[in-house]
């Protein structure tokens, strides 16, 4: 079955530092398109960002220049580099893979891992 595990979540204070890590099984991860997702109390999920199979990235406005999504198709795994965290990065941060495949698309989530940036 398709399980995609993350970690690295925790407490830190704003300016601080956090690598998020997502570990896959289940899929071929190399053909993959993979992604970070947020959903702070009270609001909608929302992408964060994209690495694609071709390793393409892709960032929210809000995040620019302060994370960095990357992968290891060794190690099936991909990560989230998060620098100068503010309060408002604060929510639990998901795991996504996605695959399309002309009009299909197949989608896959993690349980989540929660980040609390405060002082």
């Amino acid at each position: 079955q398709v399980q995609l595990v993350e970690s690295g979540g925790g407490l830190v204070q704003p300016g601080g530092s956090l690598r998020l890590s997502c570990a896959a099984s289940g899929i071929i991860f190399m053909i993959n398109d993979m992604g970070w997702y947020r959903q702070a109390p009270g609001k909608e999920r929302e992408l964060v960002a994209v690495i694609t199979a071709g390793g393409t990235t892709k960032y929210d406005d809000s995040v620019k220049g302060r994370f960095t999504i990357s992968r290891d198709n060794e190690k099936n795994t991909v990560y989230l580099q998060m620098n100068s965290l503010k309060p408002e990065d604060t929510a639990v941060y998901y795991c996504n893979s996605e695959r399309t495949l002309g009009i299909n698309t197949i989608k896959y989530w993690g349980k989540g891992t929660l980040v609390t940036v405060s002082s």
